[in-house]
Order: structure tokens, then C-alpha cells, then sequence
């Protein structure tokens, strides 16, 4: 095992390596939400089926022009006109109904005047005729790829699922999760609290991380340090595919996650991180269980989940993409220069310029509710002027870009 620090590509790529590989389920298309495609899926059926008029107005043939027409009959949505036009004819239709197949136009009803039997033009034509006709398969063709595998399911996803003809999709089963908080300081949320403790919120905050992906989330603790709690809370995820600890990652003599997870027959792949926050990161492995150890201070447990949990949970589900990317963006103020590890500075984009908090402390967490981005400062960087552009990660709502 190294014991110097990675830096951070190295470590991003050995975890998503020990990404679980997750069994193929088919999901109905309501319930796959958050999900990432297991496999390309194809198209069940052509859309539109047949050719629609995207207006409102009247369906005729283009060589009748300039009319007038006889209005013969309606085409309505969910209701196609079963006859055919001919030389001189017309027929209502409404937005969304089939253009019969002898007609190739649809003429605005605002450019036209009709008594209901005769059709006269009073304005332009449309140029071109076909403009206001969604010809068939203009969305998609049978047996066309819909989504691709990797793909994440949104709202418009379903959508476009279930007009491919598709009641069900291929996912990955659900991430079966465990959160550990641990330290002899930490009291459960609400409860009262002695000078000596802090309410545990880190476990809370990374199980909301973790909520918009496809897992199913258990939270233990806050256990206590001692080394035989600690095991016995490891051992009781025995069924997890992933877990992540926080807190007691590091070196100290309260600090047992790893002796915990050498009890219980773990063994360590990596630790140590050059960042800055977050350098106390421990990735471990028990069978095909996964287990990420993160630091203890509420900065640094952010920022390492949204660097590797966040990762690995996307890469398990089966993103394509399973890494965050970052832009670039124009500090707002001056930067000054960078120490020996990369650096996450927290900081606020406005969607032009972004500004870095004035406090940086991992211990921190009203920097950390402020922020909406990091900002990447390298190993060893100069000093940045104002202006000048810098990568920076968006961390989206809560924190789950």
C-alpha cells in the first residue's frame, strides 16, 4: 500500500475501478427515475406514425392554389378524416391530427375565410407547403436508439421511453448504501448537547448526497471510539455494497477505522489524498463491498464525497460519466498562491465571475451552505489576478452536480 499521497486523478481512477458491478433489472419506465440505462434501447415504433399538422387550419393540396376549396370533412386528434381529397377539397384539421396522404399542405386558418362549406384564401400560403406538416418519423424511427446505455433518466427520458413504446427499461438493481458516523464527540441530531459534543450532522449530509442517485440508504450511529462498536457497526453492513464511514480515517489515537476494518478481515487498497481538503481518505475492500473511509470535518467529508462517493455511486449505477467536469471561470477577486496539494476552495459563481469565501476552514459549514461551486487551485499555483479564469466545479443543487 502507498503511503504517500495520490493525487487526485490516480485515486478517482482507483476507486472507480472497485466500482460494484451491479445485476440488470427491468424497471417500469415510472419507477426508473435517477437511473442510469444498463443497455441501449431502441425504438418500439415510429413518431409521429403518420404525418400531423403542427397548426391549426385546413388540409389541402398545393396544386389547388389559389383555390377557392369545398370543405368535405374534419380531421380532428385521435380522430384521422378516413377519405381523400381531391382536386378542389379541403378539410378541417386541428394541431396533432393526421394529414390524410393526399394532401401537402395545411393552410393557417388566419390566412383563410370559410362558411363551412367553401374555403377561400385570404392571406400567404405557407412556403414552404409542407412547413406546418410534422411529416412521420420526424421525432424517431422504429428500431432508432432512444437512450443510450449510460444514459441518466430524467423526467424527459420517461417521456420519450414510453412514446418509444416502452413500459419498462434496463437499470442497474438499486446501491445498497451504508452511512457510518463515528467519534466519541457526536450526539444525534436534536438532541441536547454537553460543551464537549457536536451534533452529528456529516451522516445526514452525506445520505442527502447520496439521495438523488439510485440507492437505498441506511444510517448508522454516531458509534462511539471504541474499536469493538466500530467493527460491530462495519460487520452489521456486512449485505452493503458500499460504505462510507466518517471520521477516524487518520492517524491519531482515537482514529480506528482502519484497525475496525483490518478486525473485521478488510483489507486497505489506498489512503491518503493530496487535497486540500480531505487528505485523510481511506478506500478499503471486503469481498466486492467497497468501503470509503472520509475525514471527519464537514468540509472535508463534503468535498471528498463529491470527488469519489458521488463518483463511485454514479460509476456503480452505471453512468457514462461517472466524474464531475468543471468550467472555467473568471475570479472576481485575487487568488492568492497555492500550498503543497491541490486545493477546493469554497466559493460562489453568479453565472459571470466567481468569488471565493473568506473563510476556508474545513471545520466550517456556513462557508460550505453558502457555496454553490469549487474552485480547483493546483499543487503549487502562482498567485491568480482578478479576472483571470480558473476550473471551477458547480455543485448544483445541494451539492449533487
Amino acid at each position: 500500500m502507498k503511503t504517500s499521497p495520490l493525487p487526485l486523478a490516480e485515486a478517482q481512477a482507483r476507486l472507480l475501478a472497485l466500482a460494484p458491478q451491479l445485476p440488470v433489472e427491468h424497471r417500469a419506465v415510472a419507477e426508473c427515475l435517477g437511473h442510469y440505462i444498463a443497455e441501449t434501447v431502441p425504438a418500439r415504433r415510429t413518431q409521429p406514425a403518420a404525418p400531423l399538422s403542427a397548426m391549426d387550419g385546413y388540409a389541402l393540396r398545393s396544386a389547388d392554389l389559389p383555390g377557392p376549396w369545398q370543405v368535405i370533412g374534419e380531421s380532428a386528434a385521435g380522430h384521422p378524416f378516413a377519405g381523400v381529397i381531391g382536386a378542389g377539397q379541403a378539410i378541417r384539421i386541428s394541431t396533432g391530427a393526421i394529414v390524410p396522404g393526399s394532401a401537402d399542405m395545411v393552410l393557417l386558418q388566419e390566412d383563410s375565410a370559410s362558411d363551412g362549406q367553401t374555403l377561400t384564401l385570404t392571406g400567404e400560403p405557407p412556403a414552404p407547403t409542407e412547413r406546418h406538416i410534422r411529416p412521420a418519423g420526424m421525432d424517431f424511427s422504429a428500431q432508432a436508439a432512444l437512450l443510450a446505455a449510460g444514459e441518466r433518466i430524467g423526467p424527459a427520458q420517461i417521456a420519450l421511453a414510453i412514446a418509444g413504446g416502452h413500459g419498462h427499461l434496463p437499470v442497474r438493481r438499486p446501491l445498497k448504501l451504508t452511512v457510518i458516523d463515528s467519534g466519541d464527540e457526536l450526539v444525534a441530531a436534536g438532541h441536547p448537547l454537553a460543551l464537549h459534543q457536536l451534533p452529528a450532522s456529516n451522516g445526514p449530509m452525506l445520505c442527502a448526497l447520496a439521495a438523488s442517485l439510485p440507492t437505498v440508504i441506511r444510517h448508522v450511529g454516531p458509534i462511539a471510539d471504541r474499536l469493538e462498536d466500530l467493527a460491530a457497526a462495519l460487520d452489521s453492513a456486512h449485505d452493503a455494497d458500499i460504505i462510507v464511514t466518517s471520521g477516524g480515517a487518520s492517524v491519531g489515537d482515537h482514529d480506528l477505522v482502519r484497525p475496525a476494518l483490518e478486525a473485521i478481515g478488510a483489507t486497505i487498497d489506498f489512503w491518503r489524498i493530496g487535497i486540500k481538503p480531505g487528505k485523510p481518505l481511506l478506500v478499503a475492500r471486503r469481498g466486492n463491498q467497497v468501503i470509503l473511509g472520509l475525514p471527519g470535518n464537514p468540509a472535508s467529508a463534503f468535498v471528498t464525497a463529491y470527488l469519489f462517493l458521488l463518483p463511485l455511486l454514479r460509476a456503480a449505477a452505471g453512468a457514462e460519466q461517472a466524474l464531475p467536469q468543471t468550467i472555467s471561470a473568471r475570479l472576481a477577486s485575487d487568488m492568492g498562491k497555492g500550498g503543497s496539494r491541490m486545493e477546493f476552495l469554497r466559493a460562489y459563481w453568479d453565472g459571470d465571475v466567481v468569488t471565493l469565501d473568506t473563510l476556508q476552514d474545513s471545520g466550517a459549514l456556513t462557508p460550505l451552505a453558502r457555496a454553490n461551486a469549487l474552485v480547483v487551485r493546483v499543487a503549487g499555483a502562482e498567485a491568480q489576478a482578478a479576472g483571470t479564469n480558473v476550473p471551477v466545479y458547480l455543485l448544483g443543487n445541494g451539492g449533487i452536480a
